[in-house]
């Protein structure tokens, strides 16, 4: 039985995706404008989203239908842990905490494991997917818009246990397609992964006061004024 949840995933969440690549921190970063106090920030959320989906996926990982899409290589905890400590230095447990957006997002993972755990599946595929899809050329951005050298700060874009990124992407493909699920639950898993990306918007909209005060109002203007076409692939999912 297959349930073309990627399929699905793709096409039920293609406006979400270009609404979230139209987010103005998100336009910004993709025009090589990065600021570095907003994108530490935007780190410490990710890590605690992060941390909540993979302890929730571990924990749910003998679940017939969890097991099927969790893949231990993905994880990205420890390469965010990396990343914190360049960024806050070796305290940085003490310095960061989740934003309003990070907590109410956490929330969410933790209450879908509990309820309903195969709904877990729209969150990792549009975080991880995404991930796997843009990874290096947002990592290319970052290092030229913040001035990184190879290696700091940039732990999060690379996945050192997947030496074939698109290989992987279509094991991981092949893999929501072949889910044990009926209609239903497929439909309700793009529900939830729409859901998804209207968190992460809100986790970007969050930083876009402080880019600002960074690059001034005029320049965040020019460089969000033209609608972006939603092409690039490169925010959340593929």
């Amino acid at each position: 039985m297959s349930s073309n949840l990627a399929t699905k995933l793709r096409e039920g969440t293609k406006k979400s995706h270009t609404m979230a690549e139209n987010v103005g921190f998100i336009k910004c970063f993709l025009k090589g404008t990065v600021e570095k106090t907003s994108y530490r920030k935007l780190v410490s959320n990710l890590y605690f989203v992060y941390s909540a989906m993979e302890e929730e996926m571990e924990r749910n990982r003998q679940h017939p239908i969890v097991s099927k899409f969790y893949f231990p290589e993905l994880n990205r905890k420890a390469s965010l842990e990396q990343d914190l400590q360049y960024y806050y230095g070796p305290n940085w447990r003490e310095q960061v905490a989740p934003s309003s957006a990070a907590q109410a997002y956490v929330q969410q993972i933790r209450n879908v494991s509990n309820s309903a755990p195969e709904l877990l599946a729209a969150h990792s595929y549009t975080r991880y997917l995404g991930d796997l899809s843009g990874g290096q050329i947002l990592k290319g951005i970052a290092q030229r818009g913040m001035n990184l050298t190879e290696g700091e700060g940039t732990a999060f874009y690379e996945f050192a246990e997947i030496p074939d990124e698109k290989a992987f992407k279509a094991t991981y493909r092949q893999a929501m397609n072949d889910l044990p699920i009926d209609e239903a639950t497929a439909e309700r898993i793009v529900t939830e992964a729409n859901d998804a990306f209207g968190m992460n918007m809100k986790l970007f909209q969050e930083l876009e006061g402080n880019l600002i005060k960074a690059i001034g109002l005029m320049l965040f203007n020019s460089l969000t004024r033209r609608r972006a076409r939603g092409s690039t692939e490169l925010v959340t999912a593929d």
